[in-house]
């Protein structure tokens, strides 16, 4: 069975439990370091990038709409305890570009 290539770039706090569940490739940045080594991870062999908030709002509007809109990898931003959380339509809307919302 293969496994696809993950990475994670961040703080410490979010980035080493993601060492110590097995993920190889973490990247311990400051925000700012980390918008930069997300652009780069992205013309890498990754299918998914794990990315915290702080990262996310470093991006420039161009570089962010390039994450946005990157087929693969597939790029998640996610919140450190006690920050602002995307929903799960938020989500599925920004990845999947499906809103989960519509009613019939």
């Amino acid at each position: 069975m293969e496994f696809e290539k993950v990475a994670v770039v961040g703080e410490r706090e979010v980035v080493l439990g993601f060492k110590l569940i097995g993920i190889p490739d973490v990247y311990i940045t400051t925000p700012e370091e980390g918008a930069s080594k997300l652009i780069s991870l992205l013309s890498m062999d990754y299918s998914l990038i794990i990315s915290t908030e702080q990262v996310r709002r470093r991006l420039s509007p161009s570089m962010l709409r390039q994450v946005e809109t990157a087929l693969k990898p597939i790029v998640i931003f996610i919140s450190m305890p006690g920050e602002e959380k995307e929903s799960v339509e938020e989500l599925a809307r920004r990845v999947l570009g499906v809103d989960i919302n519509v009613r019939k």
